[in-house]
C-alpha cells in the first residue's frame, strides 16, 4: 500500500527505460489497484509486465470493495495471490488461495502464488509441514497444463520487511524439498521443474545475487526495495548475471 497515482506514474516513468535496458529476464510491476490503469498506459509497448496485488475468486456479484480477476485482466498479465500480509491481516487461507488461483486461470492471468512459514512455525521446525501444505492445498485440482504456468513465491514471513533475509542455501533447500517435491508428486518432475519459483523476503541489491545463483530459485518477489529506483534496477541486473 504505497504510492498514489501521481507518485506511481513518476516512479514508473523514470524506472521503465532503465528496466527496458535489462535484457534476458522477465520484469513485472505490481502497483496498487488505483494505479493499474495509469501504469498500464506507461508500460504499453514495453517488455515489462503488469500485475495486481490481489483478486476475489468470484467473477462478479455483491462483494462490495472486492475486485474480480476479469477486471484486472483488462490491464494485467499477472496477479499476486496469498501474499503473507493477506494471510496475516485479511484472513487469507490455503483454501481461498486455491479459489483465487482458479479464478486467475479462468481470467487468463498468471498467478504468483505465495507460500511461506511464520517466525513461530520456523522456530518450531514446521517449515516443511507448512510450506508443503500450502502448495498442496493452494494448487489442488489445477490441471498440469495450467500448473506449469504458475509462479510460486517462497516468502519466509519472518524475513519480510525485517532486514533478516534467509540465506541462499537455506532458501534453496526449502524450494527443492518442500516446494518442488510436492509439485512433482502432484504433477510430474518435468512440471515441477518448469514452474518458476521466486524468493521473497528482504531482497536487496546486496543479497539478490546470492539467491539468484541457487539452482532452484528462478527470481525474486521484491517488496520494499522495489520502491527504490536504483535498488530495483540493480536487482534485475543481478538476475541477468
Amino acid at each position: 500500500m504505497n504510492k498514489n497515482v501521481a507518485e506511481a506514474r513518476a516512479l514508473v516513468a523514470e524506472m521503465a527505460p532503465l528496466l527496458r535496458a535489462v535484457k534476458g529476464v522477465e520484469k513485472v510491476l505490481c502497483p496498487p489497484f488505483m494505479c493499474l490503469v495509469p501504469v498500464a498506459a506507461l508500460l504499453q509497448g514495453t517488455d515489462i509486465g503488469l500485475g495486481a496485488q490481489n483478486i476475489h475468486w468470484e467473477a462478479k456479484g455483491a462483494y462490495t470493495g472486492e475486485v474480480a480477476a476479469g477486471m484486472v485482466a483488462e490491464f494485467c498479465q499477472y496477479v499476486i495471490i496469498g501474499h503473507s500480509e493477506r494471510r496475516t491481516y485479511f484472513g487469507e487461507t490455503d483454501e481461498t488461495v486455491n479459489k483465487k488461483t482458479a479464478a486467475a486461470k479462468t481470467a487468463g492471468l498468471v498467478p504468483i502464488v505465495c507460500v511461506g512459514e511464520t517466525l513461530a512455525e520456523y522456530e518450531s521446525g514446521q517449515t516443511a509441514e507448512v510450506v508443503s501444505r500450502q502448495i498442496r492445498v493452494g494448487l489442488k485440482g489445477l490441471e498440469t497444463e495450467f500448473a506449469a504456468k504458475i509462479i510460486i513465491a517462497y516468502e519466509p514471513v519472518w524475513a519480510i520487511g525485517t532486514g533478516r533475509a534467509s540465506n541462499g542455501v537455506d532458501a534453496n533447500a526449502v524450494v527443492r524439498e518442500h516446494i518442488r517435491k510436492p509439485l512433482a508428486e502432484m504433477y510430474d518432475e518435468t512440471t515441477a521443474q518448469a514452474i518458476r519459483v521466486l524468493y521473497g523476503g528482504s531482497v536487496t541489491a546486496a543479497n539478490a545475487a546470492e539467491f539468484f545463483s541457487q539452482p532452484d530459485i528462478d527470481g525474486a518477489l521484491v517488496g520494499g526495495a522495489s520502491l527504490k529506483l536504483e535498488e530495483f534496477v540493480k536487482i534485475t541486473q543481478a538476475a541477468v548475471k
